[in-house]
């Protein structure tokens, strides 16, 4: 495991040694000092501070980049040209650009790369699949996201401040926390293609975009529209999704821990999930199944860079604007 963020505490990191036939043997943080201490606290044989040698080391044959993204392009490389499966933190890079040079490597390698996009594999963001693909609301008509979050203290900002600047994450929050929804609405409805939209900075507190709004069209005919503002007060907080179809509509959340909404001519229904304690742990069985021969995982770097895509279209306009 290259990085040992607040990520891989519960999220990542527990399942690389839960899930059976996993083993997590390395990790490399630049602080050797950090590097030791999640080693020692995670039961963890070896840590290092320089990745090349996590990257060499005879005893690994997978690795997981766990950085923040202006480093997925140049850690997945190596590790793939000294023939390690990569398994990349989302984003998958800071662009579109970068994603598909991690695709050319993989296929030129033939290793297997993937993203961690794991909503693909909950049980929650599952129901909500099979309610659509069961056609429980009728033919969908369209998708609607709003994500509206109060600012982040300035405690938090200093948590992981690299979420608020472009040359580190590749844009803002709709990076880190939008690209969940948008992977999640490919897997239901298949790739986005046209996307138009607007990206603005209202607050001025960072550098990076602070509200978007889009139209895009699933390639498979389904429209979507979503408006993500990070900036509003706590009265207007909301994290909600609705696909609507000419039947019903389902409504959920990305991520707040609410049931999954069900209306149609049967009534109302609610399916309430439990969010798992390690929730990576069902991609990541998913991923060791297809590294071992046994399966496939839902979540690829062909399918992870579809969403990167998708966020170059919606903030375009704003970069080319400062540029």
């Amino acid at each position: 495991m290259i990085g040992c963020g607040d990520v891989t505490e519960v999220k990542s990191g527990p399942p690389l040694q839960l899930t059976p036939h996993s083993k997590l043997v390395a990790v490399m943080r630049r602080n050797g000092i950090l590097a030791q201490d999640y080693a020692k606290r995670h039961n963890v044989p070896k840590w290092y501070c320089n990745a090349d040698d996590l990257i060499n080391d005879p005893e690994v044959n997978a690795i997981y980049v766990a950085t923040p993204p202006n480093a997925h392009l140049e850690y997945a490389v190596k590790a793939m040209k000294a023939g390690k499966a990569v398994y990349v933190e989302k984003p998958m890079a800071r662009t579109y650009a970068e994603c598909q040079e991690m695709i050319k490597v993989s296929k030129e390698t033939g290793i297997p790369l993937f993203t961690a996009y794991y909503r693909r594999t909950l049980p929650a963001f599952l129901k909500i699949k099979a309610l659509v693909d069961s056609k429980a609301v009728g033919s969908v008509r369209l998708i609607n996201v709003r994500f509206y979050s109060p600012l982040e203290s300035e405690s938090e900002m200093k948590v992981t401040p690299w979420r608020y600047h472009p040359e580190i994450s590749g844009g803002g929050l709709l990076f880190d926390l939008t690209s969940h929804t948008l992977d999640f609405l490919d897997f239901i409805f298949g790739p986005i293609g046209k996307v138009r939209a607007n990206a603005l900075n209202q607050a001025h507190l960072y550098p990076a975009e602070d509200l978007v709004m889009a139209n895009w069209m699933h390639e498979s005919g389904v429209p979507g529209t979503g408006t993500w503002c990070f900036t509003t007060s706590e009265l207007n907080n909301l994290d909600e999704v609705e696909i609507v179809g000419d039947q019903g509509r389902i409504i959920f959340s990305t991520f707040k821990s609410v049931p999954v909404i069900l209306d149609n001519d049967t009534g109302h229904h609610e399916f309430p999930f439990e969010r798992p304690k390690h929730v990576q742990s069902y991609l990541m069985e998913k991923i060791v199944a297809s590294l071992r021969g046994e399966g496939e995982s839902p979540s690829t770097g062909v399918s992870g860079a579809r969403t990167s895509r998708v966020m170059d279209e919606m903030v375009k306009s704003y970069y080319h604007e400062i540029s």
